[in-house]
C-alpha cells in the first residue's frame, strides 16, 4: 500500500497488480461474518499495494456492506465519522481481504491540483536534460485496478475538489490539458473518501480546517455511511485480541474495561465541546501496550494521552481517570 500525503510523481511506483481484473468471487458471509448472500470480486494475487491484514479487526455491519457495494458495483462511497473511529482502516481491511490494491491520499491543505494531476519535470534522457510531463497519483490510479481513498475529504482545497468532481461519475473521464489527452477510468478502478463532516464544514467547532462541499459534488457520492465509536464490549474485545490477553484473565480484562470506559468519557466530552482531544481506539490500544512496557497504568496513561491534552483540559481528563480507576493519574505505582 502507498500512503502519500503529497503525491507528486509516480515514476518510481512498480506495477500495481499482476492481474488486470479480479479473478475470484468471495462470500461476504464467509469472509466478513455478515449475514448476507452478497458475493464480491477479489484478486487471487496479493501485491505490495494491498494493505496488511489485521486479523483482530471487527467489521461494522452497515459500513462494511456500503464499502463492499463500492467494490462490487463501482459505487462511490464516502465514510463519515468522528476522529479515530477507523474510517480509513475499514476500507483498508476490506481491501486487504479482497487482495485489492489500495492507495490513500490525505487531502490536507498542502495538496494542490498539480500534485494530483501532475506537472512538467526536468529529467535526464540520453545524457541530456529534457522537460517531461509526470503524472500525479490521480491519473495513475484511474488507469489501474485499484481503490483510491481520499482521506480528510472535507479538508480539501477548492481547486483540488473541482478536479475530483470530474472523476466522481462512474464513467468520469479526466482531461489532461498539458498532454491533450483524455483518460478513461479502468473498469476496476474504485473511489472512496473519508470525512469528519458530511460536506457542511466546521459547524460544531470540533474540526477546524474542514470546508463546505457544494451539493453538486455531494450528489455524486452514491453511498454515504456513518461510522461511530464501537460499543463498549466490542472495543474491549478488540483490545484484548490485539494484545493477545486471555479474556478469562479478570485482572487484565478489568483494566481494559476501565481504559475503554475512560475513552468513552473523553469521547462524550469531545462531542459536547468540553475537550479538544479525544481518545480513539488506537489510543486505547497504545495505552494498553505502554502499560505492558512500563507496568504502570497511570504513567502509561500520562505518556500516551494526558500529555497530548491542552493544559487547561488536563484537570477534567484527570477527573475522568479518577472516576474509572479510583486513583489519580499522577499517582506512582504501588504508592
Amino acid at each position: 500500500m502507498t500512503d502519500s500525503s503529497n503525491p507528486v510523481s509516480t515514476g518510481d511506483l512498480p506495477p500495481i497488480s499482476a492481474l488486470s481484473a479480479p479473478d475470484l468471487e468471495v462470500s461476504v458471509r464467509d469472509v466478513f461474518g455478515i449475514d448476507s448472500d452478497l458475493t464480491v470480486p477479489a484478486f487471487s494475487v496479493r501485491t505490495e499495494h494491498v494493505p496488511a491484514q489485521d486479523p483482530a479487526y471487527l467489521f461494522d455491519h452497515d459500513t462494511t456492506l456500503s464499502i463492499l457495494a463500492g467494490f462490487a458495483f463501482n459505487r462511490r462511497v464516502m465514510v463519515q465519522g468522528f476522529h479515530g473511529t477507523g474510517k480509513s482502516s475499514h476500507i483498508e481491511q476490506i481491501a486487504s481481504r479482497l487482495n485489492w490494491p489500495c492507495i490513500r491520499i490525505n487531502l490536507d491543505s498542502h495538496v494542490s491540483r498539480i500534485d494530483l494531476v501532475g506537472k512538467d519535470a526536468i529529467v535526464v534522457r540520453d545524457g541530456q536534460q529534457v522537460t517531461e510531463f509526470q503524472e500525479g497519483l490521480l491519473p495513475w490510479c484511474l488507469q489501474h485496478p485499484c481503490a483510491l481513498v481520499f482521506d480528510e475529504y472535507d479538508a480539501g482545497r477548492p481547486d483540488v475538489m473541482f478536479v475530483i468532481q470530474r472523476v466522481l461519475e462512474v464513467e468520469g473521464q479526466l482531461t489532461l490539458l498539458d498532454q491533450n489527452r483524455v483518460i478513461k477510468p479502468h473498469p476496476w478502478f474504485r473511489l472512496f473518501a473519508t470525512a469528519n463532516t458530511i460536506g457542511l464544514g466546521d459547524t460544531t467547532g470540533l474540526y477546524h480546517g474542514t470546508q463546505q462541499i457544494n451539493q453538486g459534488q455531494m450528489d455524486r457520492w452514491n453511498i454515504v455511511t456513518s461510522l461511530n465509536y464501537l460499543p463498549h464490549a466490542q472495543e474491549v474485545g478488540i483490545v484484548l485480541s490485539r494484545l493477545a490477553i486471555n479474556p478469562d484473565d479478570k485482572a487484565k480484562r478489568g483494566m481494559i474495561e476501565n481504559m475503554v470506559a475512560l475513552a468513552n468519557l473523553t469521547r462524550a466530552g469531545f462531542m459536547a465541546g468540553d475537550l479538544s482531544t479525544v481518545m480513539s481506539p488506537r489510543s486505547v490500544i497504545a495505552w494498553a501496550e505502554n502499560e505492558l512496557i512500563f507496568k504502570d497504568t497511570a504513567f502509561a496513561f500520562r505518556v500516551t494521552f494526558l500529555n497530548k491534552c491542552d493544559e487547561a483540559e488536563r484537570t477534567m481528563v484527570a477527573e475522568y481517570y479518577q472516576r474509572c480507576f479510583n486513583s489519580s493519574p499522577y499517582a506512582k505505582q504501588g504508592a
